[in-house]
């Protein structure tokens, strides 16, 4: 049986549109994050496999599962997460619920309307926050802002990547009824330019995965640790210039990726900005400054 490494797609965490354990982290963090990324990262391309039926990519996640709670399965990758989670202390719970997305992904092809959407984020994206978070050993009152970043750049990659999703593997990410209300069609996707209506849809959806990242503004300052505080801010600014870009531009002409260059000068902007507000705020009294 082909191995989960050979059906890998060959994206690695640098060809992300966000950090993962970048240098920011702390070093004692990086590998337990790099394992748990992965993990994913070979699970969703199991899920994303454009030749694979839907019941073997389910065996084949099934699979991982075992290996991650050792239960008899023989994935390195499962195995190797699961030494990391026990030497820590770690539950696989996010790493389970993400597997639950993906089996999801096997057989789920189209999404009603943005409460399907983000229900699926919640297993897609939000664990991924969370064990980040748990990792550090963050208070859980910061879950609620992570999981709206997590969901808001999750429904970014979908936004970029509605064409391709569509082209490749039939899935769409846009809600049906998003399509329906601005007069738009699913097989519109397939087109070299966006029709005006799908254009309006896919602007309308921008918008309100800004208003869901809106919702995280408060998360960096929520945090202990100042190196992940740091890391969050950054990708907290890529997400809103990434949906500056497709609140104007069209994803299926267009380019609405950023330049390495263009996400590393964002990346330095906006940690320098956050580590100078932190600082600011350590050497402000509690009770603000009072004059004599």
């Amino acid at each position: 049986m082909t191995t989960s490494a050979q059906l890998r797609s060959g994206k690695g965490s640098g060809d992300e549109n966000f950090p993962v354990a970048s240098w920011l982290i702390k070093p004692e963090h990086r590998p337990a994050i790099l394992a748990f990324y992965e993990f994913v990262r070979v699970a969703d391309d199991i899920a994303d496999h454009p030749k694979l039926g839907s019941d073997e990519k389910i065996a084949r996640l099934d699979r991982l599962e075992s290996s991650l709670l050792g239960n008899g399965g023989d994935d390195e990758v499962g195995i190797a997460l699961r030494g990391v989670l026990n030497k820590r202390g770690l539950s696989p719970r996010h790493a389970q619920d993400l597997l639950n997305a993906f089996r999801q992904d096997a057989v789920k092809l189209r999404y009603a309307n943005w409460d399907e959407l983000i229900d699926y984020c919640s297993r897609s994206a939000m664990p991924v926050g969370r064990f980040v978070l748990d990792v550090h050993g963050e208070s859980r009152d910061t879950w609620p802002a992570s999981d709206a970043l997590c969901a808001a750049l999750q429904i970014i990659n979908h936004l970029q990547d509605c064409a391709e999703d569509y082209r490749n593997l039939d899935r769409v990410y846009i809600p049906l009824d998003a399509l329906k209300a601005s007069g738009a069609t699913v097989q519109e996707l397939d087109g070299k330019k966006a029709s005006p209506a799908l254009i309006d849809c896919l602007h309308g959806l921008t918008a309100r995965t800004a208003a869901l990242l809106q919702q995280s503004q408060g998360f960096a300052a929520s945090i202990n640790d100042t190196r992940l505080a740091l890391e969050v801010s950054v990708i907290q600014a890529l997400a809103t210039r990434l949906l500056t870009i497709l609140a104007i531009r069209d994803p299926l002409s267009e380019v609405v990726h950023l330049s390495k260059m263009q996400a590393l000068a964002t990346a330095v902007n906006s940690s320098s900005r956050a580590l100078l507000r932190r600082l600011l705020r350590t050497m402000v009294p509690a009770h603000g400054y009072q004059t004599p």
